[in-house]
C-alpha cells in the first residue's frame, strides 16, 4: 500500500475510476494509486499490451481494473469507449481523470492543421466528450471528482507550442466551467499542471535538462507519483473544500525567479 491511509482515501464499494493514457508514466502510476485507494480502475490507452500491463500489475497487488483500448484522438473511439465502460462497469464512475497527451512541437507556420485538429482532438474534445457521458450522472447521485492534466503551459508560453498550449489552456478553462456546471450537484472538478516529470517519453532527455533540473528549488525532476498523489488527493475526502483549482507540481520552478 501507498503512505495515503486507506481509511483516509477508500473509495465506496464497487465505485469506479477512468484513468485515460494510462497505460505508462503519469497515467499509469495515478492509475495503480487509484486502485490502491479502494476504485476499481479502468486502465486505458492506444496499446494493447501496455494497457494488459497496467491490469495486471493492479491485479497483482490486490486491485481491481479493466483494460479497453481507445485512440482518444478519434471521437469516434472516444464515444465507443464510453459504450465498452457502460457495459464492463458494475457500479457508478465516480472519477475520471483527463489525463490522456502528446503531441509534437513546432513553429506555427510549420505545423500542418492536421496537427493542430490532433493536439484539441486530445486534450480537449475528448475530455469534453466523456464529461459529458458521465459528469450528468456523477451529479445525480450527489458525488464525484474529475482531474483535468494540464501544463504549465496554460500559463507560461513557449516558442514552437501554440497547437499544445492552447489545446491544454481550453482543457483548464473547462475545469472552471465544469465546477460552475457540476459543481453545485456535488461534483468537484480540479487541474494538475506538472512541471518537468521524468516519465518513459522523456527519460532519454534527462541528461540535457541536468543543469535546468539541479536548479529548481526541489533539485530534481519529478516522478509520475509525484503527480499521482495531487491527483488522489484532489478525488480524496480530504480535498471535499477544493473545487475549481489548479494545484501545480513542478518542484517551485514557476514560484521563483531564476538569478
Amino acid at each position: 500500500m501507498s503512505e495515503h491511509s486507506h481509511s483516509e482515501t477508500s473509495a465506496p464499494n464497487s465505485s469506479w475510476a477512468l484513468v485515460t493514457g494510462s497505460t505508462s508514466g503519469i497515467g499509469h502510476a495515478t492509475a495503480v494509486g487509484l486502485a490502491e485507494d479502494g476504485y476499481s480502475v479502468i486502465v486505458t490507452g492506444r496499446d494493447r499490451d501496455r494497457a494488459a500491463e497496467t491490469r495486471r500489475s493492479i491485479e497483482a497487488a490486490g486491485g481491481r481494473a479493466i483494460d479497453l483500448v481507445a485512440d482518444l484522438g478519434d471521437s469516434a473511439a472516444v464515444r465507443d469507449l464510453v459504450a465498452q465502460m457502460h457495459d464492463a462497469m458494475d457500479g457508478p464512475l465516480d472519477i475520471l481523470v483527463h489525463n490522456a497527451g502528446g503531441g509534437g512541437f513546432a513553429p506555427t507556420e510549420s505545423t500542418p492543421e492536421e496537427a493542430y485538429d490532433a493536439a484539441f482532438n486530445l486534450h480537449a474534445k475528448a475530455p469534453f466528450i466523456l464529461t459529458g457521458a458521465f459528469a450528468p450522472a456523477m451529479a445525480e447521485r450527489g458525488r464525484g471528482a474529475i482531474v483535468n492534466m494540464g501544463s504549465l503551459s496554460t500559463s507560461m508560453a513557449a516558442a514552437g507550442t501554440a497547437a499544445f498550449q492552447a489545446s491544454k489552456a481550453a482543457l483548464s478553462m473547462m475545469t472552471k466551467s465544469w465546477t460552475a456546471e457540476y459543481g453545485p450537484r456535488g461534483v468537484r472538478v480540479n487541474s494538475v499542471d506538472p512541471g518537468f516529470i521524468l516519465t518513459p517519453a522523456n527519460e532519454g532527455i534527462r541528461d540535457m535538462y541536468g543543469t535546468y533540473l539541479a536548479s529548481l528549488p526541489a533539485g530534481r525532476g519529478g516522478n509520475p507519483e509525484d503527480v499521482a498523489n495531487a491527483v488522489r488527493f484532489l478525488v480524496s475526502p480530504k480535498a471535499s473544500y477544493i473545487n475549481g483549482v489548479t494545484l501545480t507540481v513542478d518542484g517551485g520552478k514557476t514560484a521563483v525567479v531564476p538569478m
